[in-house]
């Protein structure tokens, strides 16, 4: 009996201690309020590989915080500047040692697409960097001017979070 007992228990504690942790994690209500639909464009220049890695995880995160508060997310990532070399299959510019951070990318973006984040790639900045449009990784839309398109977002009601 002592032992059904303990068993019992375990199984409880095992199933109601997640539930007590997220209880206990911090949220964003106050500036959630009344949000039905999170509208972002995550401004994406940067030219290191581990670091656009590290945000592309935590815009996983973001995406999946607003899931877990309730707001549908509406998310673009727009690459400019030295970030469009980071989404290209043509690696010829990189160093051995960035191939794992680039192949780690490869997968944020391809799991980011499933969840329904859309992507596109500077014109701009594809000509000025050298990069081949038809090299951006696949889903990764090429636009002709990513500043037009951020003012468009904008005027549009999208947040546009830099990250650099």
């Amino acid at each position: 009996m002592i032992k059904m007992t303990h068993r019992l228990f375990l199984l409880l504690a095992m199933v109601l201690v997640p539930f007590a942790a997220l209880a206990d994690q911090p949220n964003d209500a106050a500036a959630l309020e009344g949000v039905e639909h999170g509208k972002v464009v995550f401004d994406i220049n940067n030219s290191s590989a581990s670091s656009l890695n590290l945000y592309l995880s935590v815009i996983r995160e973001t995406h999946d915080d607003l899931v877990r508060q309730g707001v549908e997310p509406d998310i673009l990532l727009a690459f400019r500047g030295p970030a469009v070399t980071l989404v290209s299959t043509d690696r010829e510019r990189f160093d051995l040692t960035d191939f794992d951070a680039l192949d780690q990318i490869a997968d944020h973006v391809a799991d980011l697409q499933m969840l329904g984040v859309r992507m596109e790639g500077c014109g701009v900045a594809t000509r000025l960097f050298g990069v081949d449009n038809n090299t951006l990784l696949d889903g990764i839309q090429p636009v002709g001017n990513t500043f037009v398109s951020l003012i468009g977002y904008q005027a549009r009601g999208y947040a546009v979070i830099p990250i650099y």
